[in-house]
């Protein structure tokens, strides 16, 4: 009977996991953690965004950052003075450090002066992309 008790529980602990972090993932949100850091064109390997700059930090073996690229590429294409710029997390691994990136693809949202100002971690969904863009800038 105990048995029965232990596995009742691991399973609800489980799919209640599975649930948070089903929600979490993709989703713009503001940064605290980030504390308005800053990246300029030596972090980025490019020249940043006039308005914004959506980075995406990706590896790869992962299949979700492919999506994310397209996404973000299409965002950058219809909203002007937004770039779009893909590190590669393998190879950039003090930055990813420095800030915290624990998962591809993560997405960060720059100011024009290259503070980050929104995260994302997982593929973020358009629309998202589109009203965090909206309120950055």
């Amino acid at each position: 009977m105990t048995g029965l008790v232990v596995c009742l529980a691991v399973l609800a602990a489980a799919s209640a996991y599975g649930v948070l972090h089903k929600r979490r993932n993709g989703r713009v949100r503001v940064c605290g953690r980030d504390d308005g850091k800053r990246l300029g064109v030596a972090e980025l390997g490019g020249e940043p965004g006039e308005r914004a700059t959506l980075v995406q930090f990706s590896s790869a073996f992962c299949a979700p950052c492919r999506a994310t690229r397209r996404i973000l590429g299409e965002v950058a294409g219809m909203v002007p003075g937004v770039t779009h710029v893909e590190i590669d997390a393998e190879a950039r691994l003090d930055l990813v450090r420095e800030l915290g990136i624990v998962k591809t693809p993560t997405v960060l949202v720059l100011d024009a002066d290259g503070r980050v100002v929104r995260r994302a971690t997982g593929q973020p969904r358009k629309a998202d992309v589109i009203a965090a863009l909206g309120e950055a800038v």
